[in-house]
């Protein structure tokens, strides 16, 4: 943080009356490890610095990645560069009509520094509880940190560590299961007992695929197929920009139109979460609920949103999609949950997700890796890979039944560039029909 501090201090006086400025700062200190028939085959450390600068004169601004060396002098430098390269562009640019500064001082402080585990541990864990499978992984831990300044005086700084190990486990005949194990304090028995799970479900696997016709069936949704939908939904999902200008898949939930069932209620939870509680506009950024007992709450606004269409930022990002969603939980507890699905699939995970009627919410997709056919609470065989096709109103909405009381963290695995902060706590679904299409 102090050096990042030096940079807005000598930024401050670098430039003219007329110019103002944003710095938006991103660092991390990560382990990698990588894991392939359950053994290390790579093992590496990745330290990275850099800042965003924003300059502004009047209407007219341009951004500039730089990327930091850790050495004060040549740190200065390259900003100094970077600064003198924006003013020169400046002037080219037209001036932007929906600009909306925030000039407020504001504050914002949150560390997370709960102590991660020492990597041989985690080796030890990983070791023990996979002996005997092909486990296929990839593990990366360490502390991610990220900063704002502005030159009207606003100050932001986020620090949080955190772990991701994203695997699967192989079968024999090449089906796989995967699961992952993600936060901020390392339980060996909590890992334990996930990479059993991932086991028990492997052994099903190797018996004969049970196939299925076309058709409506009884299902569960594990929290990893959750997420898919989930994700799927937050592509403009909630953005005001994509609500006002009606190109929002939930258009209809937000024009009263349409509801969910009242056992959904979803948050933009930034208070505990690993993403910053400020934005790269240099706004800060609070809880927001989304969806209150099925019906439409809020949405997530950015500045440029709020300038052209008369809103109040809320401090969402660029894309205006969550980046620390929660979906409250239910009270269908992890026991029972094969019980009350009682004949019907289970779905571990779904992938290829798109839009195959957007207005409607209407999504399809495929089954991905462990989907099983389960009789009178007992899982029979595995299901080969099916297609569905289904509206959000219908799997979140009339067709729910039962959302699980225990929810999982799920971090992004995306390593593109540096380690991704976004994350969603869910639980799983179970639902009274689902639609197969071949």
């Amino acid at each position: 943080m102090n050096d990042f501090k030096a940079l807005v201090q000598w930024l401050k006086q670098a430039i003219t009356d007329n110019e103002q400025f944003h710095l938006g700062y991103a660092a991390e200190a990560s382990e990698f490890v990588r894991f392939n028939h359950a053994k290390v085959r790579q093992a590496g450390q990745v330290q990275q610095a850099s800042v965003t600068l924003k300059l502004i004169n009047a209407d007219r601004h341009a951004d500039l990645n730089i990327t930091l060396a850790g050495a004060p002098q040549l740190d200065r430098q390259r900003l100094a560069d970077g600064l003198q390269q924006l003013r020169e562009t400046l002037p080219l640019l037209p001036p932007d009509p929906y600009l909306l500064l925030n000039h407020n001082a504001w504050q914002s402080r949150n560390e997370q520094v709960q102590p991660l585990p020492a990597l041989a541990q985690v080796l030890d864990d990983i070791s023990r509880a996979a002996d005997g499978v092909d486990l296929v992984g990839f593990y990366a831990a360490g502390p991610i940190s990220r900063g704002f300044a502005s030159s009207s005086g606003a100050f932001g700084w986020h620090k949080a560590n955190s772990f991701n190990f994203d695997f699967s486990l192989f079968h024999a005949n090449g089906e796989a299961v995967k699961a992952s194990y993600a936060g901020h304090t390392w339980d060996s028995k909590a890992f334990a007992a996930r990479l059993q799970q991932a086991r028990e479900q492997l052994e099903f696997l190797g018996r004969p695929l049970h196939k299925l016709a076309p058709g409506q069936y009884r299902a569960y949704l594990a929290p990893a197929a959750m997420e898919e939908i989930i994700s799927i939904i937050t592509w403009g999902g909630f953005s005001a920009q994509a609500i006002a200008s009606k190109s929002s898949s939930l258009q209809k939930l937000y024009a009263g139109e349409q509801s969910l069932s009242p056992l959904v209620t979803v948050d933009e939870r930034i208070s505990g979460s690993l993403s910053e509680a400020f934005s790269s506009e240099g706004y800060p950024r609070g809880d927001v609920t989304l969806i209150n007992a099925g019906q439409a709450a809020g949405e997530l606004i950015n500045s440029r949103s709020a300038a052209e269409y008369g809103l109040s930022t809320n401090g969402a990002s660029r894309d205006e999609a969550p980046s620390a969603l929660q979906m409250a939980a239910g009270n269908l507890a992890q026991a029972d949950i094969l019980k009350r699905l009682g004949t019907g699939l289970y779905i571990s995970n779904l992938w290829y997700l798109n839009y195959s009627d957007l207005p409607a919410a209407r999504l399809t997709g495929m089954t991905r890796f462990a989907t099983f056919w389960v009789e009178d609470g007992e899982i029979k065989a595995p299901v080969s890979t099916m297609r569905f096709d289904d509206s959000v109103y219908s799997l979140l909405g009339s067709q729910l039944e039962a959302l699980t009381a225990e929810r999982e963290l799920l971090l992004s695995a995306s390593t593109y560039g540096q380690r991704n902060t976004s994350s969603n706590l869910l639980p799983g679904a179970l639902v009274k029909r689902l639609t197969l299409t071949l």
